[in-house]
């Protein structure tokens, strides 16, 4: 992980809004807890933590991360709550949500 870089987090987003206001709440990224404001997309918290890798390809286990960032690619798709292949670039963060790097396609947690 790299240092946290407060200059990459959107503070003013012509669609999603003002992040001013909003309730900061934490995500845990491959347990480690992670700052986020109530309602950003996921990719942009962990941006903003200094966090560039998001998954490994299957066939060369090659990092990637934010690509396109509007959602029509899948560089960006993490296990989110046990349920792999999330794009995080169109996913908001709620509180507590467990986020983890993926490796490949992913696998599907049992659910209880």
């Amino acid at each position: 992980m790299n240092k946290p870089d407060s200059n990459l987090r959107v503070l003013d987003h012509s669609i999603l809004g003002k992040i001013h206001g909003r309730k900061q709440i934490n995500i845990y990224v491959d347990d480690k807890k992670i700052p986020a404001y109530q309602g950003e997309p996921i990719a942009a918290a962990l941006a903003a933590a200094g966090i560039k890798v998001f998954r490994f390809t299957s066939t060369k286990d090659e990092p990637r991360g934010i690509f396109c960032a509007i959602g029509r690619c899948t560089d960006c798709v993490m296990t989110v709550n046990g349920e792999p292949n999330v794009r995080t670039c169109v996913t908001p963060v709620e509180a507590g949500m467990k986020i983890e790097t993926q490796k490949g396609l992913g696998r599907w947690q049992k659910k209880i």
